[in-house]
């Protein structure tokens, strides 16, 4: 195996271990959640084990994030195509779906557990948002509204309206996101049957 292999199989333990502070999660959880036992878990965190893709696969779905991001795998890919995560400070992670210059842009977007009591900061800018909850509860406040959102529901409005998205107390959450930079709406087709 060469050198670079070999530096970038070593730093996969330590970017496991971040991404599992971040989320707050022990290693018993973590196995459970992966079937990987947790001193496994333990010994590839402190780089004592190098991953396997058996291990890899199911850490990365837990996560929420590629193979490739767990590897820090050099971009080799055309970047329209080659769409990374972006992961922030507060452990929330976002995944970008397209790449098209203007237009609807679309996003998949992975909150960790939230703090119920945190205040939200709003914000607001040009645009119009249409979210889509995939798994959890996600918070919104819009405005003076404050909405909880479960798996399977949608809701869209123009962004100049302040707001924020979270996660809650009961756990991470997932949701798509359309963004359109010039105030573009999805558009909803639906047919009728005749009967």
């Amino acid at each position: 195996m060469n050198e670079s292999a070999n530096e970038t199989l070593d730093a996969v333990g330590p970017r496991l271990k971040h991404l599992r502070l971040r989320r707050d999660v022990t290693l018993t959880t973590l196995a459970e959640e992966t079937d990987i036992s947790a001193s496994t878990l333990s010994r590839l965190e402190a780089g004592l084990r190098r991953p396997s893709l058996e291990q890899l696969l199911p850490l990365a779905r837990y996560y929420g994030v590629t193979i490739d991001y767990l590897v820090n795998a050099p971009r080799t890919a055309d970047p329209r195509i080659d769409l990374r995560p972006l992961a922030a400070g507060d452990g929330s992670v976002v995944i970008p779906l397209t790449r098209r210059p203007g237009g609807i842009q679309a996003y998949k977007f992975v909150l960790p557990t939230g703090t119920d009591g945190a205040p939200p900061e709003l914000h607001s800018h040009q645009g119009y948002d249409w979210a889509y909850v995939l798994n959890g509860t996600l918070r919104l406040i819009l405005g003076d509204q404050d909405l909880l959102l479960e798996a399977g529901e949608v809701v869209e409005f123009d962004t100049r309206t302040p707001h924020w998205f979270g996660a809650t107390s009961s756990g991470p959450v997932e949701y798509l996101s359309l963004f359109g930079r010039d105030g573009q709406r999805t558009h909803v087709r639906s047919t009728e049957h005749e009967g």
